[in-house]
């Protein structure tokens, strides 16, 4: 045999490792490529502009806090009931409602409702709030956040699809009227 036709054992190894750090790179670019294109594949007919109902406002007697539920509308058919997230409803008049984030505004455990005390109270780290959401006491810096929301015929409708954050909160309150805010 020539000594161009035969392969050496160290050119062998090259091209193995070649091609298995070529596999390597590729396993690792998979994931990336799809975060960086994510927000092309991204179906917003149910997107971030999604008003959810949470029921009729009959279901909300004026003067009480009520656990709801709402379905993500990014949900996924393996979410399962991870997609059914809870959320509070503060009924305050006839169309004057809050919604809340379940979640506690310092680390975000859930926090509960005390219709005695008319606290809400997270009992991870003893955040508490005031039946207006803002913060009574505890290590949270601000108060619960709130959904946008309005009410629909005789539905009450949140704006889902989108985390309630700072961002949102300074949203609504450069509405005048939270109860009625339209997209």
């Amino acid at each position: 045999m020539s000594e161009h036709t035969e392969l050496s054992r160290r050119s062998l190894l090259m091209k193995l490792g070649i091609v298995l750090n070529g596999v390597v790179a590729a396993l690792v670019a998979i994931p990336i490529f799809g975060y960086l294109l994510s927000p092309l594949r991204r179906n917003n007919a149910g997107g971030s502009d999604a008003w959810i109902s949470l029921g009729p406002v009959t279901e909300f007697p004026v003067g009480q806090t009520r656990l709801a539920t709402y379905h993500n509308p990014f949900r996924r058919p393996w979410d399962g009931q991870t997609a059914d997230i809870p959320c509070w409803v503060r009924r305050i008049g006839d169309e004057q409602f809050q919604v809340f984030a379940v979640n506690c505004a310092h680390l975000g455990c859930p926090v509960r409702w005390f219709s005695q005390s008319g606290l809400f109270m997270c009992p991870c780290h003893g955040g508490v709030y005031y039946a207006d959401g803002s913060r009574a006491s505890g290590p949270p810096e601000r108060g619960l956040f709130e959904y946008r929301h309005k009410v629909e015929g005789d539905q009450l409708m949140i704006k889902a699809g989108q985390l309630p954050t700072l961002a949102t909160q300074a949203e609504l309150r450069g509405h005048p009227g939270r109860t009625s805010c339209a997209s």
